[in-house]
């Protein structure tokens, strides 16, 4: 049987018009700022003057992603379809995808099969510019800072130690290290330079973050570019570059609309990757998703050791988010690839694989309920090689947790694949929680980095390298030391180490460096060889994308 691929699907869709979706959603014209038919902008007036209660925060997340996928946008997307199904007014919100997994080796990031939002194809490339947006802020300061230099340097920077970076939304190793200012001094002071990806970028977490436009204003001036001669920070607001930066900022921080395949309301806004930023979509957005819905499905990046902890450490204490309910996405073949079975065999059955995989699933889940405290369904999502004896074992290990499992087969069967994870996802936000974060905020940067190594990743401890521990005294001195902390580290397993699966033991995390994002609030701790710029793959996606004489994309997943 062949499949139709994502874009195929999508392109098939009858779109209902934008206002259509706003009308539905309960957004009145006033607020609405159409891009063309089918995508919208929603002002920020909306979260100050809508009195509508919260709905109820729903959070999809997943175990430790493999190669084989897990399917967590196309989870969140078949969920919201499915409760929509059975009656709920619900509303979903999602990050939105950086050019570079799209052209790299990820792909896209709107779901799949018959879960998606759509217009994929404009989602996945230039959307709202917002993209673009924080690309020119973000390099409108680096311009700024370099200038300053050049004209005399009242501030006194110290060349040697600017930390602010250039981005570009390309997977492009090649600008990883750059010298410029070369050409002699009408051309700029010579300098060690380097790019990140633009979803790295601190603008990123900031227009994440930020609560509205004047929060947005204040959180970019506060981002540290540097250090003087005399080793004294040196912001964006000692450069005056602040309400330029905010002036390009403006409409990138209006959330935006979308819908999915089944015309169910997707908010879709912000996207820092969460091995080396906080993962989750915007603040403004999810207020937006709950003013608007009942029920609010999102996500968070990559496994719940990551996404899912920067999402309730970071995002849910500085947003006062209190979630409702967890859902785990876990595949048959990913939790064998944890098991050991190689890529080419996952298609055949395994129980003894399985059990040996299946440990990754089961620490993601007692994080969630015995951390946090918070109610969870594992959500498997079905592939067509999955045997009722691997499904029945999954079922039978997470019983012993007391945790229910769901199958869910949105991917075939779009909203009414998820009718089953839709019941038991209402049933969850019934119960009370007592949600709780995984660290104080008043401990020390290294006790709290120990007890995320030891309550999530179930690690012995954290090793500060001389280098780190020199930053984390420094940090503290400079009034830091209060900051959540944000790990960079690999999404393959929960150690730092990419080659550790399943659930392992015995390990320490080594911190090599320590970087405050003073906007965003945050402390970066990056762990292993976690790069902020990527590299495309040896044969990148981009390679089989196409346009047609219409104008008609292929190739886009």
């Amino acid at each position: 049987m062949g499949y139709k691929s994502d874009i195929e699907i999508a392109q098939e869709t009858v779109m209902e018009p934008i206002d259509r979706i706003a009308k539905a959603a309960g957004i009145e014209e006033r607020y609405l700022e159409q891009y063309g038919r089918y995508k919208a902008k929603i002002d920020y007036r909306l979260l100050k003057e809508n009195p509508s209660p919260d709905g109820k925060l729903i959070l999809v997340t997943a175990i430790t992603p493999t190669p084989a996928g897990e399917g967590k946008t196309t989870t969140t997307v078949g969920l919201a379809d499915g409760m929509k199904r059975i009656g709920k007014n619900v509303v979903v919100a999602l990050r939105e995808p950086s050019l570079g997994p799209v052209f790299g080796v990820k792909g896209g990031a709107a779901g799949g099969g018959y879960a998606q939002v759509v217009p994929m194809e404009d989602i996945n490339l230039h959307f709202t510019g917002d993209m673009h947006a924080i690309g020119a802020a973000n390099n409108l300061l680096a311009a700024m800072l370099d200038n300053h230099i050049y004209q005399g340097n009242a501030l006194n920077i110290d060349p040697r130690r600017i930390t602010w970076r250039r981005c570009v939304d390309m997977n492009d190793r090649q600008l990883r290290f750059v010298t410029d200012g070369l050409g002699g001094r009408i051309n700029g002071v010579v300098r060690e330079d380097g790019y990140d990806i633009t979803v790295a970028s601190e603008i990123m977490a900031v227009l994440c973050l930020a609560s509205d436009i004047t929060d947005l204003k204040e959180r970019l001036s506060r981002i540290i570019v540097g250090y003087t001669y005399q080793d004294e920070p040196v912001t964006a607001g000692d450069l005056r570059a602040a309400g330029a930066m905010t002036a390009l900022l403006k409409d990138a921080l209006k959330p935006n609309l979308v819908q999915t395949l089944e015309h169910t309301p997707a908010i879709v806004h912000g996207g820092p990757f969460a091995n080396i930023a906080h993962g989750c979509n915007s603040v403004m957005a999810t207020r937006m998703a709950l003013k608007l819905g009942d029920y609010v499905v999102t996500e968070a990046g990559f496994g719940a050791d990551l996404g899912a902890e920067k999402f309730l450490d970071i995002k849910c204490r500085m947003a006062g988010l209190h979630p409702s309910a967890v859902v785990m996405v876990a595949t048959v073949r990913a939790l064998k690839l944890h098991g050991g079975v190689p890529k080419g065999e996952l298609g055949e059955e395994n129980l003894q694989a399985l059990k040996k995989g299946l440990p990754n699933l089961l620490q993601h889940v007692s994080n969630i309920r015995d951390v946090y405290h918070l109610p969870c369904v594992v959500a498997i999502n079905a592939f067509p090689t999955d045997t009722k004896a691997e499904l029945s074992l999954v079922e039978e290990e997470c019983k012993k947790l007391g945790v229910r499992v769901a199958l869910s087969e949105v991917w075939a069967k779009g909203g009414e694949g998820g009718e089953a994870l839709a019941e038991e996802v209402v049933r969850l936000c019934e119960e009370p929680n007592d949600f709780v974060q995984s660290y104080s905020l008043e401990g020390s940067i290294e006790e709290k980095l120990t007890a995320i190594v030891q309550k999530i990743y179930h690690g012995d401890g954290v090793v500060l390298t001389p280098a780190a521990k020199k930053q984390a005294a420094r940090l503290t001195q400079l009034g830091f030391g209060g900051c959540p902390i944000c790990v960079a580290k690999t999404q393959y397993s929960f150690s730092d180490n990419a080659t550790l699966l399943g659930a392992p033991m015995g390990f320490t995390v080594t911190v090599r460096n320590l970087k405050i994002s003073a906007g965003a609030g945050f402390i970066v701790a990056l762990t292993g060889d976690i790069m902020t710029m990527p590299g495309l793959p040896k044969v990148p996606a981009a390679e089989r994308i196409d346009v047609d004489e219409d104008g008609r994309i292929s190739g886009l997943f």
